[in-house]
């Protein structure tokens, strides 16, 4: 056991890392998307210290291929590939550090403030599985923009052990989670491609007066 992982929060919670999840192809961006600049840096470093004002510790969750392009000053957590999609960056952390909560953002979300990282922190519930912020639209949980805690993911384990579609929202659908509905709607906007990453920027131009 990492002796880092054993300590507990003053509120008897679990320690809480930080997870940026930078692992994926970005086919629909066509280039990486936590390399896109939007802050002046590229995103995944932007969220690393974003996460690192609320957070006990932060790792970049990354492929093996993307290693020697990260700078060694980040903590990283390298895909064990023993699942697919967002789940495989996920338990990977839950296997480096099995005793932490983990906070876990998706790179793809260029809106992501502190007020909105403070708000989900706030309202954590760590005897539940996950505390999450619930999408306005759809209602469902936001599995990337969520506090996994080691019960959830322990559950997590078992759930992809029997599941053929291995989806963290279903998953959190069907597990005992808090909701949390955030106050800045926009902070859960994925942008996924470049007419996306063209509204971003122009959105940030305009919330910024230029």
């Amino acid at each position: 056991m990492n002796p880092e992982d054993s300590t507990k929060t003053a509120n008897h919670a679990p320690q809480l890392f930080g997870l940026v999840l930078s692992g994926g192809k970005s086919s629909r961006m066509g280039k990486d998307k936590g390399l896109v600049n939007y802050h002046g840096t590229p995103q995944r470093e932007y969220l690393y210290f974003l996460l690192k004002k609320v957070c006990d510790s932060v790792f970049l969750s990354i492929r093996q291929e993307q290693l020697p392009e990260t700078p060694t000053s980040f903590k990283t957590v390298v895909d064990q590939d023993k699942y697919n999609g967002p789940f495989n960056g996920i338990m990977s952390a839950f296997d480096a550090h099995p005793n932490v909560g983990w906070l876990v953002i998706a790179c793809d979300l260029p809106f992501m403030d502190l007020p909105s990282l403070q708000q989900l922190i706030g309202k954590r519930n760590s005897e539940k599985s996950a505390t999450a912020f619930k999408n306005p639209d759809t209602g469902n949980p936001e599995p990337l923009c969520c506090i996994w805690e080691p019960k959830g993911l322990k559950e997590a384990l078992d759930f992809l052990k029997n599941s053929d579609y291995p989806s963290p929202k279903q998953f959190l659908m069907d597990a005992g989670i808090l909701l949390v509905q955030p106050k800045n709607k926009q902070v859960l906007f994925n942008a996924n491609s470049l007419s996306d990453y063209k509204f971003v920027k122009s959105k940030l131009k305009e919330q910024e007066g230029g």
